[in-house]
Order: structure tokens, then C-alpha cells, then sequence
């Protein structure tokens, strides 16, 4: 009846398998799909739970169950959900202990938004122990131990997070340990993150933008290197744009640069590995397609959204930097990341070359 298109027949066979028990788990499996057909998520919800209490070994019921928990934020059940499957054999152990402490830290987000703060520190140092690996959880762990006064451990999770991995977000959450702090005293915090994994794209740009906020240019430069040229990113295009303009070179040598950026690979970004959307933080289920534990930070070659400004594009400038900044500088650069393609005539313009045309004119 179902392939034929008759849905209400069908449903009306699936409730007649549910009066037997060796045929109940079909009836109720049946009227699961009809539901999630319809949009019908609570419905299915309280049958994939029915099914799954009927045949707990059965994968593709586990599955749906895991997918409903998660969207509708019942973390504590899906990890229930999970273990199942992991005693079942029917998830390898490592990618259970990776997914477990996903469900953990969205557990800890939403206590936090709750305001239970001691059910978010316990949840959350239980994902860094199931994932060390993971971000996210090193930086909620930070920020809850920077508003517990507790700088000291904040900095211990952020620096053993920055042993596995550089990652932007892990910096920019170890500046906000000392909001208040100089340029220079921030240069010389970071020196410990600074000395690992030398050589590394992310650490090269971080001691750039920290050298930039203490306006010594030169060495912006020595520490950016031939980034800008080997590996272009937006980032990195634009932190050349800065440095540009801190030595006092002409607008247009900065316009190039940062043409260049509009137009540059975005570099490592949240990417959903199912839809490929790109998202500006980490969550645990993709905003566009639901999924989950489906974002990884990856190099992403090209993406189609637009930077919301050029404030993305220099992350660290926060803080002290903030109040360091020059005003002019700030305009220039808005004014820059706004204007319209066929304004920026220079995109394609070597920096720091003249034109022959311009050099007749500054000789005359």
C-alpha cells in the first residue's frame, strides 16, 4: 500500500502489526517513517524510542533515535542512546568517545544559558577528558574558569589544547584571560604559544597580528614571512594590508593588498563535511542540514560568504588592541572592505610596483 502511495492503508496495516509481538517492532518502525515523512518530529521521537526499546541492537533505529535526541537538545538521552550503541558493537570506540563528548559540551552550552554553571564545569571537563582534542570544549572550559577568577587553570587548558593544535579560537580565548593587559605584556603571555609548532600557519599570523598591536611593523613582517605569497589566505592578506599601513605605505599598496583578500581562500573554517556550509563557530549540529557532529575545522579553498567585515579578518585585535588602534586606520580599511569590485582597480596590481605612468607623474 505504501509504495503504491497509499499512505492511510499503510498506516492502517502498521498499526494492525502492533497487536502482535513478533510483528510489533515493524508496525511501529513503519509508522516512524511515516511521521519523519510528514515533518511529525515528536511523534517520531516517542516511536523511535518505542522501536528502540523493541530491538535495541537494530542500527537504523538507534541512528534516528540519536539524530531526534540531539535536535531536540535531550543530550543526557542521547548519550544514553550512544552507549547503547557502543555495547552493541555498533559504533567504534574511539568515534563513541569523540561523539559522547560532543553531547557533553552541548549539554554544558545550554546549562550555561540556564545558568547552572557547576552542572557546565562538570560537563564540560568531561568532554576534555573523552576529546582533548576538541576545541570547543577547551575554550568553554577557559571562559568558565576566567569568570571563576581562576586565570591560572584557564591558561593550563587553553596551552594543553595549543599543544595538540594551533587554532585561532584557542588564542583568542587565552587573550581574554587578561583583557586589560598591554600590547607588550601581551606579546610576552603568548611567548609559550608562540614557541610551539613554529613554522605553523596559525602561529606565523598570531605573532603578526600580536606585533601589529604593539605597532612594531618590522617585525609583523619577519613573522608573517612569505605566507602572504605561499599560502594566501584572507587573513593573512589582510594582516600584510596592516602592516602595510603601519610602515606608511601608500593607499594604494593597502587597497591592493586587501583586494587580494576579498577574493583569497578563507583558509581553516568550521565546514559541515555532509552540506558544506561554513560556519562562523562551532556547533554541534550543522545549522543548514542538521546533522550531527559533522563540523571539522578544515581548509576551505574558496567560500561563497561574504566577510562580514574586516573585523573577522584580524580576530585578535581585541582587548588592549582594541584601544590602540588608530581611528584613521580603522575607517580606511572599512571604507576598503565595503567598496563595490570594480572599485578596487589595484586587485591585480603587484604590491609595492609603480606603473610607469605613475612614476612620469611624481618625476614631473
Amino acid at each position: 500500500a505504501e509504495m503504491a502511495g497509499d499512505t492511510k492503508k499503510a498506516e492502517t496495516g502498521y498499526k494492525r502489526l502492533l497487536t502482535d509481538d513478533k510483528t510489533r517492532f515493524v508496525g511501529v518502525r513503519g509508522l516512524m517513517r511515516q511521521r519523519l515523512a510528514d515533518g511529525d518530529g515528536d511523534t517520531a521521537l516517542k516511536l523511535a524510542e518505542k522501536a528502540f526499546a523493541n530491538k535495541p541492537r537494530h542500527v537504523e533505529t538507534q541512528d534516528t533515535l540519536l539524530k531526534h535526541q540531539a535536535d531536540k537538545g535531550e543530550w543526557d538521552a542521547a548519550r544514553k542512546t550512544l552507549g547503547a550503541k557502543l555495547k552493541q558493537v555498533a559504533l567504534p570506540r574511539e568515534l563513541h568517545r569523540r561523539r559522547d563528548a560532543v553531547l557533553a559540551l552541548a549539554h554544558a552550552n545550554d546549562a550555561i544559558a540556564e545558568g547552572q554553571v557547576l552542572t557546565a564545569t562538570r560537563d564540560v571537563a568531561e568532554a576534555i577528558r573523552l576529546a582533548p582534542n576538541l576545541v570547543p570544549a577547551a575554550v568553554m572550559s577557559a571562559r568558565l574558569d576566567v569568570a571563576a577568577n581562576k586565570k591560572r587553570q584557564a591558561s593550563k587548558t587553553i596551552r594543553k589544547a595549543w599543544d595538540q593544535a594551533p587554532h585561532p579560537d584557542l588564542a583568542a580565548a587565552f587573550a581574554e584571560i587578561e583583557p586589560d593587559e598591554t600590547p607588550a605584556l601581551r606579546l610576552r603571555r603568548f611567548k609559550p604559544l608562540l614557541g610551539k609548532h613554529p613554522g605553523h600557519p596559525e602561529v606565523r599570523m598570531l605573532e603578526a597580528e600580536l606585533h601589529l598591536a604593539n605597532e612594531d611593523f618590522p617585525a609583523a613582517r619577519t613573522a608573517l614571512g612569505d605566507l602572504p605569497e605561499v599560502a594566501p589566505t584572507a587573513r593573512g592578506l589582510t594582516i600584510m594590508a596592516a602592516i602595510e599601513r603601519g610602515q606608511g605605505a601608500e593607499d594604494r599598496v593597502v587597497r591592493a593588498w586587501l583586494a587580494r583578500a576579498v577574493t583569497a581562500p578563507r583558509g581553516y573554517q568550521w565546514l559541515c563535511t555532509v552540506c558544506g556550509h561554513v560556519a562562523a563557530k562551532w556547533p554541534p549540529i550543522c545549522e543548514t542540514c542538521g546533522a550531527f557532529d559533522t563540523l571539522e575545522w578544515v581548509e576551505v579553498v574558496q567560500s561563497e560568504s561574504a566577510l562580514a567585515g574586516p573585523t573577522q579578518m584580524l580576530p585578535l585585535i581585541v582587548g588592549a588592541l582594541e584601544d590602540h588602534r588608530d581611528t584613521e586606520e580603522a575607517e580606511t580599511v572599512e571604507e576598503v572592505a565595503e567598496a563595490e569590485p570594480e572599485e578596487l582597480t589595484e586587485a591585480d596590481e603587484t604590491p609595492g610596483a609603480e606603473t610607469e605612468g605613475e612614476e612620469e607623474a611624481e618625476a614631473a
